[in-house]
């Protein structure tokens, strides 16, 4: 049961005397000078006003929720004017300064002014005036200290991923993921809707993919032990919803990259559409977990086509600049066996080379072929690390998840990376080598601190190179995620760590500060009613996990 205010307040010693903002928040802000000057006093009176479009408009009325939502105070919004900015919360933009997605905030006793560059910039100000304030029930005042904060994120790409395909999550709590994406001052959300245990959007001129592909006979119980439970299981989102939650999104300023996993992690789609695969099937939903050996028929021209028709309709839906192809995992004796591959690999004259079988290869062309008809649309792909074993286009955007070396490899290669190591950003793996009273997960120990250590950019790579990483991301993978609130406890509070990892320079960053800075974000969690991981309080964290 959600807690009321009152009862947080208390939790977390919170009172109306003590009814400060602190802006040591996480992120931690770049530049924080205290100002000269009498504190600005937050209350029932105090109107926010608006320069510039929808967008602010939109960003005003966030500010407003924000703060009714963690001290009661209901603020009216206005577009500004002469007359009603002195005394107010001002959001403006402000074309001379230079990082898009950077912010510029005063307080003084005058009022409070958040500036950005662009209505973004505007919007992470406003995270973290939103995490600077206290939990307070029915405040009639808060007191913000004169300060000056200069702002701006390390990274351009900034990015959570959750896995809907394993195991299904509503698109209510898609949205409350991107909620706490934008909490974190996070701007990529990467969604995952294929696997070989279920397709989940979608796709009008394959309805039996949904039909079909979208539902499994049963799950494997434990760690794929010989046990089933024969419980039918899946979901899919409609093109609708997509809609509705990319648009979502996109008001909060996250623009969504879908994946749609190729050639591999294909078994869902096979079992609806048969005639894509090598033998032709019969083919089932996967129960289990792990790699399959059945892939897409990288010879059968149907193979091609069917993935051009998925990525239309998938382009109308996302408007992101990228598309994830995955291209992870996808083991080629069905290939090696196949006429029809064999015949492909003939008639293009694929030769192996450089450690790369010519099947490997053949991977390699249908990843070219795809990333063709994606920029004839104006798009861009991504793929695993798994791409650069099949000689792919240097266009692509490759996805380091196997360490952070093959990323230095790719960067150094000339392809653009994300950084996303299992090493520090698999949030599926446990929090604590001490795992006893955990959830079932799928193994690994990543306590939050080694997150919050991984440094993107690896010790001695060139200038040149170092440009091609574009940012990190933390996975949420659901083999074993089988709820909503275990997929909170999994990444909260880890997305603050990696928020710092994604947002701040590493000169910046301290652990043991940040444990301290944490509480802001912890009392939003609880204000929320999120579940959340409390191994950074043993004290709390041993009385017993509450209910996932």
């Amino acid at each position: 049961m959600r807690k009321v205010m009152m009862t947080l307040a208390l939790a977390l010693g919170l009172t109306a005397a003590a009814a400060n903002a602190d802006y040591r928040v996480v992120p931690l802000p770049r530049e924080i000078a205290a100002a000269k000057g009498d504190a600005y006093r937050l209350n029932g009176v105090t109107r926010i006003v608006y320069q510039g479009d929808a967008d602010m408009a939109r960003n005003a009325t966030f500010l407003a929720e924000y703060i009714a939502e963690k001290t009661g105070m209901k603020l009216t919004t206005a577009v500004a004017d002469k007359k009603n900015q002195r005394g107010n919360i001002v959001l403006r933009t402000d074309a001379k300064m230079k990082e898009a997605e950077g912010y510029h905030i005063e307080v003084s006793a005058r009022g409070i002014t958040i500036s950005g560059a662009t209505a973004q910039g505007v919007f992470y100000g406003i995270q973290t005036l939103r995490k600077s304030l206290p939990v307070l029930t029915q405040a009639e005042e808060v007191t913000l200290p004169a300060v000056v904060i200069n702002d701006a994120p390390r990274f351009a790409y900034r990015g959570m991923h959750l896995d809907c395909s394993r195991h299904f999550f509503s698109a209510d709590f898609v949205k409350q993921y991107i909620d706490m994406l934008a909490l974190h001052n996070m701007n990529r959300f990467h969604w995952h809707l294929t696997e070989d245990q279920g397709w989940n959007i979608e796709i009008k001129k394959y309805p039996r993919l949904t039909e079909v592909g979208a539902w499994r006979s049963g799950t494997t119980v434990g760690r794929n032990s010989d046990v089933d439970d024969h419980v039918r299981y899946g979901g899919f989102y409609t093109q609708e919803q997509v809609r509705d939650i990319v648009k979502y999104a996109a008001d909060r300023y996250i623009t969504i990259i879908p994946e749609i996993d190729m050639p591999g992690h294909m078994l869902a789609a096979l079992a609806a559409y048969p005639e894509l695969g090598c033998t032709g099937g019969p083919y089932e939903v996967g129960h289990y977990w792990g790699v399959y050996r059945d892939i897409l028929c990288g010879g059968n021209p149907k193979t091609y086509q069917f993935i051009k028709d998925v990525l239309d309709e998938i382009c109308d839906l996302f408007p992101s600049e990228y598309i994830h192809i995955g291209g992870d995992e996808a083991p080629k004796m069905r290939w090696e066996k196949c006429p029809k591959c064999q015949q492909m690999i003939s008639d293009k004259g694929i030769v192996a080379g450089n450690k790369q079988s010519k099947e490997d290869r053949l991977q390699g062309y249908f990843a070219t072929e795809v990333q063709k008809y994606l920029a004839a649309k104006g798009r861009k792909i991504i793929g695993w690390d798994e791409l650069l074993e099949c000689n792919v286009d240097q266009s692509a955007t490759i996805m380091s998840w196997r360490g952070a070396e093959p990323g230095a490899q790719a960067a150094a290669l000339g392809h653009d990376v994300i950084m996303t190591p299992n090493s520090h950003a698999y949030f599926d793996y446990y929090q604590t080598a001490n795992n006893h009273n955990e959830p079932l997960l799928i193994g690994g120990d990543l306590p939050i601190e080694k997150t919050y250590s991984f440094e993107p950019i690896p010790e001695g790579t060139p200038a040149e190179a170092g440009k091609h990483i574009l940012g990190v991301q933390a996975n949420l993978w659901s083999e074993y995620i089988v709820s909503e609130s275990l997929a909170e406890y999994q990444v909260l509070p880890r997305m603050g760590a990696l928020s710092e990892v994604q947002w701040m320079a590493p000169a910046q960053k301290d652990f043991k500060d940040f444990v301290k800075r944490v509480e802001c974000l912890r009392a939003i969690y609880e204000l929320k009613g999120y579940t959340y991981a409390k191994h950074l309080w043993p004290e709390e964290h041993l009385k017993g996990s509450r209910e996932l």
